[in-house]
This record gives C-alpha cells, structure tokens and sequence, in this order.
C-alpha cells in the first residue's frame, strides 16, 4: 500500500492487533477495573480522557508504529469514544498517565520496549502491576519522569504492610492490598469503585438500614406488648380492690 504524505488519506489504521485483551482472567479484571474507576473519578472533567487497551498511533502515515497501554490517561484531550488514539489529531498530546497490567507474554516489553516507548513519549507517570506475583517484585511498581528517564517511586508500607504509591498525575494512590491493586482517594481515604461495586454496596447499605428499621419496630411492638400486658394486669388487680402501686 502506498503510504501518503497526508495521513488521513489512502493508509489504513486498523482498530485492533489481533491481540486479546489480555493473556487471562488474572489480568483482565484490572483492565477494566482501571479504566472504569478512572472514568468515573474523572468524569466532571471535559478535558481528561480516559481510555485503555486501544491503539496509539504515533507516526503519522505508518501504521505499523503504535502501542496498545492496558490503561492510560490523557489530561489534555476532550472526552469522547475513539476507535484508536492518533496522536497527530490530539494536538500532539501523548498520554501523562499509563498502567501496565503484566503478565507472562508481556513482561519483558513492559519492562523494556513500552517503558522506553513511554519514555520518549514524555509519559510523566509509568506504574506496573503484576496480578500472579511472577513477574515483577513488589507486584505494583510505578516510575515518574525525571530528566528525561524513569525513576521508580518510592513506596510507603502501612502498619499491615500493604504498599501504597503515590501518582501526582492523577491525584490518587494506588495501592496494593493482599495482593490487590486499588485505586484510592487520598484525600477521603475511600476506595475507587466501579458501577457494579457502587451498586453493591448500596444494596448492602439499604439491606442494613432495613434490618435495623424491623428490629426497631419488632422492638417497639415487644414494647407495646408489654405495656398493654401491664396494663390488663394493673386494670385486674384494681376490680380486685388492690392497689397496683402497693405491689
């Protein structure tokens, strides 16, 4: 095919490799998770794009020269689905955020070729997540651009010894909990959730509250019960001639 000095005409940028989404449901999951919560911590802000497992085109009129990041964030781009991310037609932005979820077949380019690709790009932040635990130690590791080079971010234990990390791009932590990644708000100390997790755990929280309602009217009805047996009881003890206060 005859690549055009036009970019948008006569070259063809496919949508996807070919390649799945993710090596398997270890990975998979985190994908999605990543993506959604992102989206939705995001979603009052019109220029913040948020997207992952998508191709990046970043030569225009080569078609071969793109990047597929599981989770990536653009801080400057409009809000809006794309087929692919072509750079030349985001005003040249790149992404400032990109998260790796690694595993078996892709370990080594994580470690090498996209974080050198990242690099050139200007990415400002670079994190790495291993679901299974094989491939990278600590499991979560992430890497800010200094200088032109990625330094590794220093992470902080808590008192339980999970590992928390901080990313400035997003204002967030991510952190690693018995071998989970999260996202957090630093700021409320509340966990990112997506839809499905929201909507569970407002059902948990209406389950609760209707518990608690019929056991304060079974409580209120014992009440009324009692005070009713009371009653008949003070009221036979007066046809009696006794003085129920005299008891």
């Amino acid at each position: 095919m005859t690549i055009s000095t036009n970019p948008d005409i006569e070259v063809y940028y496919p949508d996807t490799d070919g390649q799945p989404m993710a090596e398997s449901d270890y990975q998979r999951p985190y994908i999605v998770y990543g993506t959604e919560v992102l989206d939705i911590f995001f979603a009052d802000q019109p220029n913040v794009y948020v997207s992952g497992n998508i191709l990046i085109y970043y030569e225009a009129g080569n078609p071969s020269a793109c990047i597929s990041p599981d989770v990536f964030v653009v801080m400057n781009r409009p809000k809006g689905k794309r087929s692919s991310y072509k750079v030349w037609q985001e005003d040249n932005c790149y992404p400032d955020f990109v998260l790796e979820i690694t595993s078996k077949s892709t370990a080594s380019q994580d470690q090498s070729t996209k974080r050198n690709i990242y690099a050139s790009w200007g990415v400002r932040e670079y994190f790495q997540y291993d679901p299974t635990s094989d491939y990278l130690e600590p499991p979560l590791q992430g890497y800010r651009l200094m200088n032109g080079k990625y330094s590794r971010i220093i992470p902080s234990y808590s008192f339980e010894g999970d590992l928390s990390l901080t990313s400035e791009v997003l204002g967030l932590e991510l952190r690693l909990i018995e071998g989970e990644m999260r996202f957090y708000n630093p700021v409320t100390g509340e966990k990112l959730l997506t839809h499905r997790e929201t909507e569970a755990a407002r059902r948990i929280v209406e389950e609760a509250y209707r518990k608690a309602e019929i056991a304060r009217q079974t409580a209120e009805i014992a009440r009324q019960i009692s005070e009713n047996k009371a009653q008949r009881l003070a009221d036979r003890l007066r046809e009696l001639g006794i003085d129920p206060d005299e008891i």
